[in-house]
């Protein structure tokens, strides 16, 4: 069997290019290793944590009624088998409708395993009865696409799923009443505030000094502070885990650090240290693509890789590997195969912490313009003067502008409250328009909304907003004229 292209994984990368180009008019084949379409985002990651992030955020709001407002529902019963079926059904629904929409958009889909026997075929593995004779498809062009997997430190692989990754903590075997979560990235404080809500008892280690590294400092401390009130204080910063081992139906953690030092038994651990590029086994080597130190496929700004048949895109084409970008490179890889000057080449990518605050971010973060030793002025708009979030209660949050102080141009924003995740895609339209300052404060938001931080914090690097007294500071740019 021969096609003009074919995508090799069907994730938010791999579909949205198969699907983008039968729009264009390719024929197109999409092979996928698992069963059903969606890859991890859907099967596994975005799609089904976000599911169980809204019931443990329905459980807290619940909580901050009767603390709040008098509104007592009583204790929760948590039915963990229901909660897992439910999860399932909105996987099921959303890989149906993939499939659905492939078969309209006449995309072939082949569910097998696929590696490279040279640059121009791959060999298939599987059970679909649409698996070629001999196992072959041959092509013109394959947009590789086949994402990440979690790492586990070989320390941690103790072949006991009382050890789980993310995959294994999103299946929902049972509520453990002791969990500790090893990494305080966002995965492992996104599924450890499930867990905590649901009812297990959670502690965090993080090797480093602090939560999400690489996150702004300012965005992370209302997180932090709500993190310690929720996990009961059993966050531990600084602290290495040195082993684990099984002690019956318990797993035995050894700690060492400045915060936790010895020995503690769990009920179940999950560890979350971060992702790797699903690079391997795919015979890469048989082709001209190459691959880096860290597993990531090696690419230029057209997605193509050394091998002039091959493009690269989502998790294991480089970081961030999160899913918008996956898909948002598939429209670049695509038109390159088209022959079209495509190029991806955007000013920012947002990303979003789906914990509780949330947090997110767009374009520089205070860090990054430090170290790239870039001017810039900061505008900060705390929620405890937004009328909207005075009256849901939740005056933590925080909207922050990074302002290039010659030209006013936003340069990055930073939010942590609840919707930050939704209120984000305007400071990335800013950033990707190359917005002044202005626009944004002379843009009418609604009120009362959160979303009306965003221009207040303008209005703050301005020395105008309403409801802050700030006195106003010459502008650099006013001073330079």
């Amino acid at each position: 069997m021969h096609t003009p292209l074919v995508v090799l994984g069907g994730g938010p990368g791999g579909y949205a290019a198969a699907f983008f180009a039968a729009d264009e008019g390719l024929e197109v084949t999409l092979v996928e290793a698992e069963s059903r379409l969606g890859g991890t985002c859907l099967l596994r990651g975005c799609i089904p944590s976000k599911a169980l992030l809204h019931v443990a955020r329905v459980m807290a709001e619940v909580s901050e009624l009767k603390q709040g407002w008098g509104v007592d529902f009583g204790p929760p019963k948590v039915d963990i088998r229901k909660v897992a079926e439910r999860k399932e059904a909105i996987i099921t629904k959303l890989s149906g409708g993939l499939k659905q929409v492939a078969k309209s958009r006449k995309v072939k889909v082949i569910y097998a395993r696929g590696t490279f026997e040279n640059s121009t075929t791959l060999k298939l593995e599987g059970k679909d009865a649409s698996i070629p004779d001999g196992g072959k498809l041959t092509f013109d062009h394959c947009i590789l696409a086949t994402g990440s997997v979690p790492a586990m430190p070989s320390a941690f692989n103790i072949g006991s799923d009382r050890v789980m990754d993310s995959t294994g903590a999103l299946n929902l075997v049972d509520l453990p009443e002791k969990l500790l979560v090893i990494g305080g990235g966002y995965i492992g404080l996104e599924m450890g505030t499930v867990y905590a809500q649901l009812g297990s008892q959670v502690s965090v280690v993080e090797l480093l000094p602090g939560l999400l590294p690489g996150a702004d400092r300012d965005l992370v401390k209302p997180l932090h502070k709500h993190l310690e009130q929720l996990f009961g204080g059993r966050i531990f910063l600084d602290t290495k885990v040195g082993s684990l081992g099984l002690r019956g139906d318990k797993v035995e953690v050894a700690f060492e650090g400045p915060g936790k030092y010895g020995t503690e038994q769990y009920d179940r651990v999950l560890v979350s240290v971060g992702r790797r590029p699903n690079s391997r086994g795919l015979g890469l080597e048989n082709t001209q693509a190459q691959v880096n130190e860290k597993g990531f496929v090696v690419i230029d700004k057209s997605q193509r890789t050394g091998d002039e048949h091959i493009l690269a895109i989502g998790d294991i084409a480089g970081e961030p590997m999160l899913a918008h970008k996956a898909s948002h490179e598939a429209r670049v890889a695509v038109e390159a195969v088209l022959g079209k000057p495509s190029e991806f080449d955007k000013l920012c990518i947002p990303a979003v912490v789906f914990t509780d605050p949330e947090i997110a971010w767009a374009g520089l973060t205070e860090d990054q313009a430090k170290k790239e030793g870039r001017a810039y002025e900061l505008a900060l708009y705390p929620w405890a003067a937004s009328g909207k979030a005075i009256a849901i209660g939740r005056t933590e949050g925080l909207t922050k502008w990074l302002i290039d102080p010659q030209t006013e141009r936003v340069i990055g924003c930073g939010i942590v409250g609840p919707g930050a995740g939704d209120l984000i895609s305007e400071a990335a339209l800013a950033i990707e328009m190359g917005c002044v300052v202005r626009d944004l404060t002379e843009t009418v938001h609604p009120h009362p909304t959160l979303s009306e931080t965003l221009m207040n914090a303008g209005e703050v690097f301005f020395g105008t907003a309403t409801e802050i007294y700030k006195p106003k500071r010459k502008r650099a740019a006013e001073a330079a004229s």
